[in-house]
């Protein structure tokens, strides 16, 4: 079958390897869609530090080269002697996130969390869906309604994301709420937001073709640092009391300096990007306002109510597709493309 594997920095290659072997209670999946996420690109321009280069993983028992992509979907056309609740023919996406099932965390119910882990995921640390088959274990996988397009399924990771991270912030009915960045993760944001009830979302940007995205959505605000001051705006609308949530998803300081000075007394910040260098914290400003500074990593028991929200059309995820693309020319349309055109949102990848 064909692979996108990764060899190193700037170095992926779409090879024919072997398809791993169906063990008892695994499933093998026919890849329809797998979407190009912020970490893929991270991996292909720095593996160092997010793949296992040196050292194979404890729970993979893998190191580079690898197949990459941890968003997907698509059919199941073979299954385990152990696997009863999925069958051929299913239509399914993946939770992607290794976890031992042994450790205190594991035991609790924080899987995400997996002390084993380390925040490792299939794609990342094991073989995954930029490829024509991916065989995993059945634990991994969800069965997805008639009603949703393999398309929307290979959204479902994403959008678990920034559904967590709403919840994790508290967004109830009539919030208001500030997103600091209209990449894939930030509009994937905004829709959850706007699906727990907020009725008013700001989203900032640097990027006009972002914005204009974003605005696409119908009901955002949406302010670009570099025209107009975020914070004086969003003080004028609220009567200077500022956004009840404000979800930092850029990863940079100045965005999370004004997701805390944009956020109200009491109010919470939740961080969801990843940052590529530690933000220094306010304290003082935090203190004065008893704000919470909470945070986010990944998902957990919450693909069963993604896949509902997205089915339903309460969250349309299909909104930030902007491109679809076969896995041959997965480099240069969508690598590449993507480090180099901000008007790019979510490329989706097709092996077939």
């Amino acid at each position: 079958m064909k692979a996108a594997i990764i060899y190193g920095a700037k170095d992926v290659r779409v090879e024919d390897v072997a398809v791993k072997a169906v063990g008892e209670n695994d499933v093998k999946i026919e890849v329809a869609w797998a979407g190009i996420c912020g970490s893929d690109l991270h991996a292909y321009s720095q593996p160092e530090g997010l793949l296992p280069t040196n050292e194979v993983h404890p729970l993979s028992n893998r190191k580079m080269p690898l197949t990459l992509g941890h968003e997907f979907s698509g059919t199941i056309t073979e299954v385990g002697s152990n696997v009863t609740d999925l069958k051929v023919g299913d239509r399914v996406c993946v939770e992607p996130n290794l976890r031992c099932e042994k450790c205190k965390e594991c035991r609790e119910g924080n899987y995400h969390i997996c002390r084993n882990s380390g925040a490792a995921f299939i794609g990342l640390s094991d073989d995954g869906g930029f490829a024509e088959y991916c065989v995993l274990d059945q634990k991994h996988v969800y069965r997805i309604p008639e009603n949703m397009t393999l398309e929307q399924a290979a959204l479902v990771e994403p959008t678990a994301v920034t559904h967590r991270g709403v919840e994790v912030g508290g967004v109830k009915s009539g919030d208001k709420v500030l997103i600091t960045g209209a990449g894939p993760i930030g509009l994937l944001t905004a829709l959850c937001a706007r699906a727990a009830g907020a009725t008013s979302v700001y989203i900032t940007d640097v990027s006009k073709e972002r914005l204009a995205l974003a605005d696409s959505f119908g009901f955002a605000t949406t302010l670009n640092p570099t025209e107009v001051d975020v914070v004086e705006r969003i003080m004028k609308d609220t009567n200077n009391t500022g956004v009840d949530v404000a979800i930092e998803c850029a990863g940079v300081q100045a965005t999370f300096d004004t997701c805390m000075q944009a956020v109200k007394i009491t109010g919470t910040v939740c961080l969801v990007a990843i940052f590529a260098e530690d933000p220094k914290l306010p304290t003082f400003q935090a203190l004065v306002k008893e704000a919470k500074v909470v945070s986010s990593l990944a998902y957990a028991h919450n693909y069963d109510k993604v896949i509902d929200l997205i089915a339903s059309g309460q969250v349309p995820a299909e909104k930030i597709i902007t491109n679809k693309i076969n896995l041959d020319n997965i480099v240069e349309d969508g690598f590449e493309l993507l480090l180099n055109d901000k008007s790019q949102s979510k490329i989706l990848v097709s092996a077939k």
